[in-house]
């Protein structure tokens, strides 16, 4: 795994050196190149000046910003490296928050927080130890890519994450969505929804999270190449039903789903209830 970014962590004198490294897996996105219809070559990328058209080299180009409608300021490379800002090898920590105060709109990318080198390993697992006790998310910012994020340093496994977030300025409000409306809940369609998750309460490890699409797209490519016909499953029109009557269906389907379980369980207490009576009697024979 290699490093994106190296610098430091840091909370008031306590100065830990760290490696950030990616925790998302982009390679195993499938991606397609864009191709002429008439002879499969690949579409280039030119960039065309709009004012000259001509084709311009990367060492030709420049960032500029438009203040006024086709009025630019522009800067060069060098311009940016002028701006100094702390967080370009230190993620300085401005305070510890409660896990339940962030908003799980404003997390972003994920990624690693590692140790760099041995020395500095045993202050990291500190680091880490001591966040799991407080239940407590480090905030700070830190440059990563040519731009300042605002992050959260949180424990994770044996290690420690760091979490880009959004600026709470850049997110829409909830409000803004159409037909919102303020509304009274009908109580015997709301104790049956409620009866309905609880029926169909489960733990994470016991729900597949697989990309199923990516499967599927790889399984057309490889049809293409064998040059087999794909053939597309036919997939049927939700029915939409009165809400009572799909409550009392859905929780009688969930409720069969867990008997057969409920049963087998029951069979194995009895089983094992058995088997204990039988060790039980065999000693009394013994002894007798």
């Amino acid at each position: 795994m290699r490093a994106i970014w190296k610098g430091h962590i840091r909370f008031s004198l306590v100065t830990i050196p760290i490696r950030v490294y990616n925790a998302v897996e982009s390679a195993q996105t499938i991606s397609f190149n864009q191709l002429h219809k008439e002879d499969n070559g690949r579409i280039g990328y030119d960039k065309k000046c709009k004012v000259c058209g001509e084709a311009v080299k990367t060492q030709e180009i420049v960032k500029g910003y438009e203040y006024e409608p086709d009025q630019y300021v522009v800067f060069e490379t060098e311009d940016f490296e002028k701006v100094k800002l702390k967080s370009t090898k230190v993620i300085e920590m401005e305070g510890f928050v409660d896990a339940s105060e962030v908003e799980i709109t404003l997390y972003d990318s994920p990624y690693f927080i590692g140790p760099d080198g041995p020395v500095a390993a045993k202050t990291y697992a500190l680091l880490s130890d001591a966040l799991r006790e407080t239940g407590k998310l480090g905030i700070g910012k830190v440059v990563l890519r040519d731009r300042e994020d605002a992050v959260l340093v949180g424990p994770h496994a044996e290690g420690i994450m760091l979490y880009k977030i959004r600026y709470p300025e850049t997110l829409r409000k909830m409000s803004g969505v159409p037909m919102l409306e303020e509304h009274e809940t009908d109580p015997e369609q709301l104790k049956l929804a409620v009866s309905l998750i609880e029926s169909m309460e489960t733990t994470l490890d016991k729900i597949e999270l697989k990309d199923q699409y990516q499967d599927a797209v790889r399984e057309m490519i490889q049809a293409k190449i064998d040059g087999k016909e794909i053939v597309s499953a036919t997939e049927e029109e939700p029915q939409i039903i009165d809400i009572m009557s799909a409550l009392k269906q859905s929780i009688e389907e969930s409720q069969a789903e867990r008997k057969p379980m409920a049963k087998a369980d029951t069979a194995s207490k009895t089983a094992k209830k058995t088997k204990k009576t039988k060790k039980v009697a065999a000693k009394k024979v013994k002894v007798a």
